[in-house]
């Protein structure tokens, strides 16, 4: 693991999703976590109570009413 700042930032990108409310950007997110080896498995936004849920959509209100409020 490198050990300077400056290391740790190239490392790293940032990039932003903005598109309309229900364009997919939770899906998005999560195949891109996936893909990237962050998570083991992808959630569903509107999942039933027997499918597993999104890891970004973490707030109370998101997992209620299966919207994404911050992701």
């Amino acid at each position: 693991m490198p050990d300077t700042i400056p290391e740790e930032v190239a490392r790293r990108r940032t990039f932003a999703i903005i598109a309309h409310p229900d364009a997919g950007k939770t899906t998005l997110t999560e195949k891109l976590l996936l893909f990237g080896g962050a998570i083991q498995l992808a959630g569903e936004v509107k999942a039933k109570k027997d499918r597993i849920q999104t890891r970004s959509d973490w707030m109370k209100i998101e997992r209620e009413r299966g919207i994404s409020v911050v992701t």
